[in-house]
């Protein structure tokens, strides 16, 4: 038995093949609770973000298990995710969701959003009735863990994410942000950070489109935005200059005849578009059009190249924390294999106690001398709790197991003479 992280992320694979692992949120209680049955977990939690699918869990399952039931609860075949995933086990996999949670694993190092969503897996986990003792631990160490990298290094300084790089690629693209219109399709945490970022970049004019037009207006409200449904799209999309999109949809919001219709109607004036989403929100097929300039959470990760270097100093000082941190653990872990061995040590004392008592007292009912009686209960008690322990070391002592003696010495303070 023991901890072990599961995954796919952006280093491994392919926006694509992200996209189709993805979890909705809606369908992550039901994946938990169908996986701790067919793979006899003991424990497990789920994280699925744009840059990552992870399976934290406890128990004793191989990698060919985890591999098999990702296959086929995603429809996969089993070689298309063979070459693409890691599998860390114990201290490793401990350290790894640390590192996870620190924000020193994601494709903008530091960027803290990741903390939010690896606490929402654990209390998404917690509800399912998967997570319990064992991953309660390591998730408590791993938040532990993070919050000592927020507090104790500048990686939390200058914020940087996915959402502040396609700001930063916007920013380049166009010389003047005053005068551009930016489309932002979605109203999640995502999407609230581009509206910031650009709200701080002095954006000319902010639409917020969504599923739900509530949630849009409560956004819009906060960045003096105006709000519209995903059926409006087609009807704004010719005036945005910029339009940057992160929805949980898992079917595409914008095809390529609706870009195209847009761009007739600026004159093939150029649209910057960035898709954050993981399934993609935009058809990969738009970066075909002549006047649109496309994007993918994966090509921004050379824009972030220059805040990644500005960080690396304070991620590795993270690194020296997530170390200590792990070494913690690991020691937590082992003070508790004692826990069974202390019991049944305490246990056998306390039987030998409580038979000598019994005799103790039942020599006073008699009438014996009390001062007596307590010094044969004195003496009995020292023979019958040491005289195991004496045969063992003289046993050992006539084998040569010179460690025992050691042990033996370590364990009871002993000075040898």
């Amino acid at each position: 038995m023991g901890i072990l992280a599961f995954g796919i992320n952006h280093k491994s694979a392919s926006v694509d093949l992200r996209g189709r692992i993805a979890f909705a949120p809606e369908t992550v209680v039901g994946s938990l609770q169908g996986a701790l049955t067919s793979m006899s977990a003991v424990e497990i939690a789920l994280l699925s973000t744009c840059n990552r699918t992870e399976i934290y869990l406890y128990g004793e399952v191989s990698d060919e298990q985890l591999l098999t039931w990702l296959a086929e609860t995603k429809g996969l075949e089993l070689q298309e995710l063979q070459s693409c995933y890691y599998c860390y086990r114990n201290e490793h996999a401990i350290g790894h969701i640390m590192r996870v949670a620190s924000g020193l694993d994601s494709l903008v190092l530091g960027e803290p959003q990741i903390f939010g969503q690896i606490k929402s897996a654990y209390s998404v986990g917690r509800e399912a009735g998967t997570v319990s003792t064992y991953l309660n631990q390591a998730f408590q160490q791993a938040f532990s863990a993070a919050k000592r990298v927020r507090s104790e290094t500048a990686i939390g300084q200058n914020p940087v994410s996915v959402a502040y790089a396609s700001v930063s690629l916007a920013e380049q693209i166009f010389a003047d942000l005053n005068c551009a219109h930016a489309l932002l399709i979605g109203a999640g945490e995502t999407v609230e950070l581009v509206a910031r970022h650009l709200q701080e970049k002095n954006i000319g004019r902010i639409t917020v489109a969504n599923r739900t037009l509530t949630r849009a207006q409560e956004l819009a409200t906060d960045f003096s935005a105006e709000a519209i449904l995903l059926s409006d799209i087609p009807e704004y999309l010719p005036k945005a200059d910029i339009v940057i999109s992160s929805t949980a949809s898992q079917l595409p919001i914008l095809g390529k005849g609706a870009v195209e219709s847009a761009l007739k109607s600026r004159k093939h004036k150029p649209i910057f578009m960035v898709d954050i989403a993981v399934p993609r929100d935009i058809e990969p097929q738009v970066e075909e059009l002549a006047d649109v300039y496309l994007y993918t959470v994966d090509d921004l990760e050379e824009v972030i190249q220059d805040n990644m270097r500005a960080r690396q100093t304070a991620a590795d000082l993270g690194q020296q924390i997530i170390d200590q941190e792990v070494t913690s653990w690991s020691k937590q872990q082992r003070a508790l294999a004692a826990v069974d061995t202390i019991k049944a040590f305490r246990d056998s004392v306390e039987n030998i106690r409580d038979g000598e008592v019994d005799k103790a007292l039942n020599a006073l009912e008699r009438g014996q001398n009390p001062i007596e009686v307590i010094n044969a209960l004195a003496r009995s008690l020292t023979n019958k709790l040491l005289h195991k322990p004496t045969t063992k070391l003289k046993q050992a002592s006539e084998e040569g197991r010179d460690d025992t003696i050691h042990v033996a010495h370590e364990l009871f303070d002993l000075n040898k003479k």
